[in-house]
C-alpha cells in the first residue's frame, strides 16, 4: 500500500518489529477499527470534520465534483 499521508491524522502504530506514525487513511481496516474502539461521540464526531475538510481541500485543489 503506497503511503499517501492525505488526512493529516497520524497514529503511533507497531508495524513488524518498529512503531511509527501512520496517518488514519493509510492503515488497513482493522487498525482502523482498532485505533476508532472506545472512542466517546465528541472524539468521534471531530474526528469525522478534520476528514471532510481534507477531503473537501484535495478536491479544491484538483478541482474535483464527485458524479
Amino acid at each position: 500500500m503506497i503511503q499517501r499521508n492525505l488526512d493529516g491524522v497520524y497514529f503511533r502504530m507497531k508495524r513488524g518489529d518498529k512503531y511509527t506514525n501512520v496517518c488514519f487513511s493509510d492503515m488497513t481496516e482493522d487498525e482502523q477499527d482498532e485505533v476508532l474502539k472506545g472512542r466517546n461521540e465528541e472524539y468521534l464526531r471531530n474526528f469525522v470534520k478534520i476528514l471532510a475538510k481534507t477531503i473537501r481541500k484535495i478536491g479544491d485543489e484538483l478541482d474535483i465534483v464527485g458524479e
